[in-house]
């Protein structure tokens, strides 16, 4: 059993009640970390606002040296960083490693975009010297989810220290660990006490009183949509600013003409990774009718030949994150099975290697209703649901017809097509022939409507964590 504690003013710190990490790929505890309460949070805020003061006046070279430096001390110990990423997520050991790769390129990124991103000069007239300047929220508040916990966790965080600003971080308390780890390092790289706090606990609790606290200038939260609808209500309270990825319901829309040698081991992976347990996952599948039936086949095929297994057997698919969304995942195929067709997996997976893990068979499920449930609603699981139609603004129809809008994939040979696709598809991110950025630190992120508002990675990260002030002085 491992005991960690909260991570306030640089010191460890415990409190009287406990939290259990559960391993998803054997259903069993094996860690335990604090349950913050809310004066526990409100103390890590005090400090923060402190620490704030001296980290926001530190050159930006030395800000970027430190952040630089966190990042190298993560590809350093990635080996360990891995091992936890793997055991409290059940994600198969090679995607675990590829996320600590990917936390390490966000501190190296936001190390280098920092030293040039500055304000500009606007020429009114030659009396007149106008500049703008770009400065920090003071202390921001960060809500991060259980399916990447050290990525979403570094591009929240990385651009808002970039930026000047000390924080406080919740992360999910089913995968508390890795955050723990990282501000470890951040102390041991030179990074001020206090300037990064990280209390765990749950969202009823700790997560509360951090975003209804009067010192968080600035909230970055990523989770459902009903958490984000409290969390903006909180936030409107204050007219504090907020950053939102709320998740999604992301369409691959594959044309006849489309190439599908290169788009079925895409769109597979696009649903599968993580066992589907990801924002912008490539749950729905429109497929032109005159390719359907072979592109459903492929998958179908695909699908069955999965390893399934637990993390440290590096499987192609591992568990999902616990018993309650396993239950889940499974009463959304059950209530499709009447009106549309399994055509593989829908069943829960249990004894032998799996254990009491958390498994669950990719499942393919065609001839959709679009405005099912199915058709319309987040599942966070390895379920691809899929519908034809036939023609493009059929296509567009389709591919807008829910509620999110967050990510989607166009896969055509007619570059005309394609381009049109990208203008009328509602979503934060469109593919052409492919599908994700391959982690994106570079790429601005985030949704239109129910997926959210406001955007992370990029250079847009540091624009969302900063504010900006306009210098007018008269020669």
């Amino acid at each position: 059993m491992r005991q960690t504690a909260a991570l306030v003013g640089g010191e460890a710190v415990t409190s009287g009640a406990t939290i259990n990490v559960v391993d998803p790929s054997t259903g069993e505890v094996f860690a335990e970390t604090p349950d913050c309460s809310p004066a526990e949070v409100a103390n890590a805020v005090v400090i923060a606002q402190a620490a704030s003061i001296g980290w926001r006046n530190r050159s930006v070279a030395d800000r970027a040296a430190i952040i630089r430096r966190i990042g190298h001390f993560v590809l350093r110990d990635l080996p360990l960083l891995t091992e936890s990423e793997a055991r409290q997520t059940g994600k198969p050991l090679r995607q675990a490693r590829r996320d600590v790769e990917i936390t390490a390129r966000y501190f190296d990124f936001y190390a280098s975009a920092i030293e040039t991103f500055g304000g500009e000069t606007i020429p009114l007239n030659n009396d007149t010297l106008i500049y703008t300047r770009w400065e920090p929220h003071g202390v921001t508040g960060h809500i991060v989810p259980w399916n990447y916990p050290m990525s979403i966790m570094a591009r929240s965080v990385v651009p808002s220290l970039a930026m000047g600003n000390a924080c406080v971080l919740k992360p999910a308390e089913e995968t508390p660990l890795t955050a723990l780890q990282l501000g470890t390092l951040a102390i041991e790289a030179g990074l001020p006490p206090g300037v990064l706090n990280i209390v765990t606990g749950t969202g009823e609790g700790a997560g509360a009183a951090l975003v209804t606290h009067p010192g968080i200038g600035h909230i970055s939260f990523t989770g459902s949509v009903e958490v984000g609808r409290s969390i903006s209500h909180a936030a409107a309270e204050r007219l504090v600013p907020v950053t939102m990825e709320l998740g999604g319901k992301s369409p691959n829309i594959v044309f006849a003409d489309a190439d599908l040698d290169r788009a079925v081991p895409v769109i597979v992976n696009s649903i599968l990774q993580n066992a589907g347990q990801t924002c912008s996952a490539g749950a729905r599948l429109l497929v032109h009718e005159a390719v359907h039936r072979e592109m459903v086949d492929r998958i179908v095929s695909r699908f069955a030949a999965m390893v399934i297994g637990p993390a440290f057997e590096d499987p192609d698919l591992g568990p999902l994150i616990s018993a309650a969304q396993r239950a889940r995942v499974h009463a959304f195929v059950e209530s499709g099975r009447a009106n549309a067709d399994v055509k593989t997996g829908g069943r829960m997976l249990s004894g032998g290697k799996f254990g009491k893990g958390f498994f669950y068979e990719p499942t393919l499920i065609d001839g959709v209703d679009p405005a099912s449930s199915l058709g319309q609603d987040e599942i966070f699981g390895p379920v691809l649901a899929v519908t034809t139609f036939r023609t493009l603004d059929e296509a567009v129809e389709l591919a807008n017809c829910t509620d999110y809008g967050l990510v989607a994939g166009v896969w055509t040979s007619d570059l005309a097509k394609a381009h049109r696709m990208v203008q009328q598809v509602v979503a934060g991110q469109v593919f052409v022939n492919s599908y994700g950025a391959s982690g994106g630190v570079e790429v601005p992120f985030g949704g239109f409507k129910r997926s959210g508002f406001g955007r992370e990675k990029g250079v847009e990260g540091l624009r969302g964590f900063g504010q900006i002030k306009t210098a007018v002085v008269a020669l």
